[in-house]
């Protein structure tokens, strides 16, 4: 049985990528979803096409229970080397001014929270203080962290904020525990997440403002987030790595 890599948000967009790439490089997948089953079952159908077992999650990682149920789950289904914190919103397209506290408080509670709170479950399971054999977490942030996103989602640049801060904080706090915790940090990623956020056509328009002339793939994302889980990544951790094209 081979280990298990668990993905949040991995019915669409980076984490379905990150779930059969992940597969393809010999891992079992769990594909965490929160309302669209029909996509995750998708994905858990293409790993399973590459060889390797899959198992769909639901749960709100906005919701404590659902996260400690979801481990619970990932217990079962084998035993966990790493952890890929993909689920987020953007909490809509507004200027500060015009936020309202739900969407803040929303995108907050998913991102934050959210991460946060399944990387402590994860540590509980990799890190050799706790039994572990160790393994690794990779946070999924955002270029809008350093760029500020100003006049589009200045709120969810700083949720990623938070996020850059939690990689390095809790990778130095379990680096002597065989636990390795990084970050990746896209620009501009042609998913569905900008038709999500009320912009279908961002990734498009936006790509002459990118150095390297085009939006990125889920998959070339996705690529980076497998290295940091590898062991050729071992001696990488509290690293944030920029996917952007540049910018």
């Amino acid at each position: 049985m081979a280990d298990v890599i668990l993905v949040t948000g991995g019915g669409r967009g980076i984490g379905a990528a990150v779930a059969l790439l992940a597969a393809q490089r010999g891992f079992d997948v769990a594909v965490n979803y929160r309302t669209d089953e029909r996509a995750a079952s998708s994905v858990v159908d293409a790993v399973r096409a590459t060889g390797m077992r899959a198992t769909a999650i639901a749960g709100d990682v906005s919701k404590e229970p659902d996260i400690v149920r979801m481990f619970q789950q990932v217990d079962a289904f084998g035993t966990l080397a790493g952890l890929v914190n993909n689920a987020g919103v953007t909490g809509g397209f507004a200027r500060v001014a015009d936020l309202t506290a739900a969407a803040l408080g929303r995108t907050l509670a998913v991102n934050v929270y959210g991460t946060i709170l399944c990387s402590r479950e994860a540590v509980k399971r990799l890190s050799t203080t706790w039994g572990g054999a160790g393994g690794a977490i990779v946070n999924v942030s955002s270029i809008a962290a350093r760029l500020g996103a100003a006049g589009e989602y200045v709120h969810y640049a700083a949720s990623k904020g938070a996020i850059d801060s939690f990689t390095v904080g809790l990778a130095r706090e379990v680096a002597g525990e065989g636990v390795r915790v990084n970050a990746v940090s896209p620009g501009i990623v042609d998913t569905d997440i900008h038709a999500a956020s009320g912009d279908p056509h961002r990734a498009k328009r936006l790509a002459s403002t990118i150095p390297i002339g085009r939006a990125a793939t889920a998959n070339e994302v996705a690529a980076t987030i497998l290295w940091l889980l590898s062991p050729a990544a071992s001696y990488v951790t509290g690293s944030i790595v920029d996917v952007g094209g540049g910018r």
